[in-house]
């Protein structure tokens, strides 16, 4: 079952596409949220797999709320404007509906789900094995023709590129066919450390830490990588580090 939140300010957008969702079986709703504040509420409360969510809101845009996520879940853009439809995939939305939303894009945009959730499946980068990975194992990593078998105590950054992770070690940046959530789930979290939405350290290869905007740090890494910390991640990243 995929779980689904809807977030849009129009109360009868989010009635009128709950009962299109009837249509799709393998969808529950678990939740609404009527703005981007209760939406990040929502989302971390119910950690839904899938969001669809509008993206000009009262106070803060669909956009803004995305920036705020540690995790963002798959997305789904349902509005009425088509003007962002171009940032919308900047951002990596699985899809963009335009309101009123066609059952049959509604479709088109379930599949595109299915096949995302598929291939993160499938994923071959750093292993199938769902135990934890200590600094010290080697993992094996392949971008196109290049391959390598990589210490991952050596590995000083992964960062979020659309579906892929970029894996940062020596003067090396392979993309790796596996999300940042799904690497975090596998690494050691004494050791790699998620600083933001779009980016994995390792703790280790930190060369200097910074105070940084609205209560943030600056991580600046060995290979020379400045790494922004969230205000949130910030205020763990200092119970971690502080005896």
């Amino acid at each position: 079952m995929i779980k689904a939140v809807l977030i849009d300010d129009e109360r009868l957008a989010r009635t009128e596409l709950r009962k299109l969702l009837t249509e799709f079986p393998e969808i529950e709703v678990v939740g609404e949220a009527a703005n981007a504040s209760e939406g990040i509420e929502v989302i971390e409360n119910l950690q839904p797999d899938l969001v669809f969510l509008d993206i000009q809101m009262p106070g803060k845009t669909g956009f803004d709320m995305l920036s705020e996520l540690e995790k963002a879940p798959h997305v789904i853009f349902t509005t009425a404007y088509d003007e962002y439809a171009l940032k919308a995939f900047e951002v990596n939305a699985l899809d963009y509906l335009l309101k009123p939303v066609d059952t049959k894009r509604l479709a088109d945009a379930i599949h595109k789900l299915h096949i995302a959730e598929e291939k993160e499946a499938m994923a071959p980068a750093i292993s199938t094995n769902r135990s934890l990975l200590s600094e010290h194992d080697q993992v094996f990593v392949k971008d196109g023709e290049r391959c390598w078998f990589v210490k991952l105590s050596d590995i000083r950054l992964f960062e979020s590129v659309g579906n892929y992770a970029k894996v940062f070690f020596a003067n090396n940046k392979p993309l790796i066919l596996k999300s940042l959530n799904a690497l975090e789930e596998r690494l050691d979290e004494k050791v790699f450390f998620r600083a933001n939405r779009k980016h994995i350290v390792n703790l280790r290869l930190i060369e200097k830490i910074e105070p940084y905007f609205n209560g943030g740090l600056l991580l600046e890494l060995k290979g020379g990588e400045k790494i922004e910390v969230s205000r949130r991640q910030t205020v763990k990243f200092k119970e971690m580090m502080s005896l």
